[in-house]
């Protein structure tokens, strides 16, 4: 059976932001593209999502050649479709407007079935004071840990 504990995460998006809601989407992949996630070779750190012409699309997701393709290889930084309902993409678009809003990639892996699957969130900008907290929060967090094995 395949491997299926790809999974990649956008650690910075739980710095960056406040998570609102979570969805998860489907992409729209070419196959040398599926078979280097399936190679754990994609970088979501500097990845968006934005709409154009009614679909929401994912821009900057890096997911690096794949080392068996020939001239049918991918372009590495491409913008690729994000599969969802309508209902959630109105839903999506309308939130996604509002001042402040953005939607994020938080994960990229591979689902039961086989397919790449992206979990992405509307979320909220975070304030430099806000990120203080997360890391005070995070600190005290690990000084507990480190008490705690005492």
């Amino acid at each position: 059976m395949m491997d299926q504990n790809i999974y990649i995460k956008n650690k910075k998006a739980y710095f960056e932001y406040h998570i609102l809601d979570k969805y998860v989407a489907g992409i729209q992949l070419l196959g040398t593209e599926i078979k280097s996630i399936r190679d754990g070779k994609a970088n979501i750190n500097d990845a968006f999502c934005s709409f154009i012409n009614n679909q929401l699309y994912v821009r900057n997701l890096h997911i690096s050649e794949y080392s068996f393709g020939s001239f049918y290889n991918h372009e590495a930084k491409r913008d690729r479709v994000l599969l969802l309902t309508k209902k959630e993409l109105k839903k999506l678009r309308v939130r996604s407007e509002e001042k402040g809003l953005t939607i994020v990639p938080l994960a990229l892996f591979i689902s039961e079935r086989g397919f790449a699957k992206l979990e992405i969130a509307l979320a909220q900008g975070k304030k430099t004071f806000d990120k203080r907290e997360t890391m005070k929060e995070r600190d005290t967090k690990v000084e507990m840990d480190r008490a705690m094995k005492r």
